[in-house]
Formats: structure tokens, C-alpha cells, sequence
């Protein structure tokens, strides 16, 4: 079992990968990332786009989104339905809360863990995860500096 502090670490560096991860978006209001960990490697990844095949345009003229525009959960989730891999137990990191349709995909998934960088006014997605028992933990890395980690 891991200590609490280095859990902690690991979870920022997943999540500051996931923000990485989330630049490769086409979408331009908003940009998610989201990676799938499981016995510390990352087993799938994902960020919100239009579905394959499709042109990379995620918002009409108005600038509302189109509506079959994929969250970077369900991109992550489908992908690994795709791999071969399997999500029980992993632990999911994501740039941004989950909505309630992710929530739905994520205890269906098997995840066990949400961790999560920006709270969204609608808190109903983190809600049915906690319901299903799923662990849920919100933790921003802008207000933790990587530099105040000891190094080894």
C-alpha cells in the first residue's frame, strides 16, 4: 500500500498529464483531457472531440456545442473498449468533473476512481459516482507547485 503523500503526487502528475493531454482538443470553448491508470500505467486516454471520421469542429457559428461532440471520458472509455484493456479497478483522471452521462459510463466501466482538476456548476455527475461508491477527488495542481517535491 502506498503512503498517502506519495498517492497525492502521483495523482497531480497524472492530472497535469491529463492537461496535457487535453491541448490535443480541437474544441475551443473548452478543452479536457482525461487518462485511465491502472497498476500505475495509463491504460487509455482521451479528450473531448467529435467522433472518428468526423470533421474537427466542436462548436456551431453561435459557438454553442455541436451536440456529438464526445467528452474526453467517453473517448477514454470507448477507446479501451477498442484495447483490450480492462478498467476494473483503475482510477480515472480528468482535467474537468464529469458530467452525469460520464458518470454513468465510469461505474459501468469498473473505475473505482475519479480524480478531477475543474468543478462544474453541475455537481449531479460527481453525486451518482459517490452513490455507486465510486471514489471521488477533486484536486487542482495549479495550487500545488511541482518544485516543493523532494527529490530522491
Amino acid at each position: 500500500m502506498e503512503s498517502k503523500d506519495k498517492l497525492h503526487k502521483l495523482d497531480l502528475r497524472y492530472l497535469r498529464m491529463a492537461q496535457i493531454w487535453a491541448e490535443n482538443s480541437y474544441c475551443i470553448r473548452r478543452k479536457v483531457g482525461a487518462l485511465v491508470v491502472k497498476d500505475k500505467r495509463i491504460i487509455s486516454d482521451g479528450y473531448n472531440g467529435t467522433p472518428s471520421g468526423f470533421p474537427n469542429v466542436c462548436e456551431d457559428d453561435n459557438n454553442a456545442t455541436l451536440p456529438y461532440v464526445l467528452h474526453a471520458e467517453a473517448n477514454a472509455i470507448t477507446k479501451l473498449a477498442r484495447s483490450g484493456n480492462n478498467s476494473d479497478g483503475s482510477t480515472l483522471y480528468v482535467t474537468a468533473s464529469p458530467c452525469i452521462e460520464c458518470a454513468k459510463l465510469i461505474i459501468q466501466a469498473g473505475i473505482k476512481r475519479v480524480v478531477y482538476a475543474e468543478k462544474y456548476r453541475l455537481e449531479d455527475g460527481i453525486d451518482l459516482l459517490r452513490r455507486a461508491k465510486v471514489e471521488v477527488e477533486y484536486m487542482n495542481p495549479q495550487e500545488e507547485s511541482p518544485i516543493n517535491e523532494p527529490t530522491k
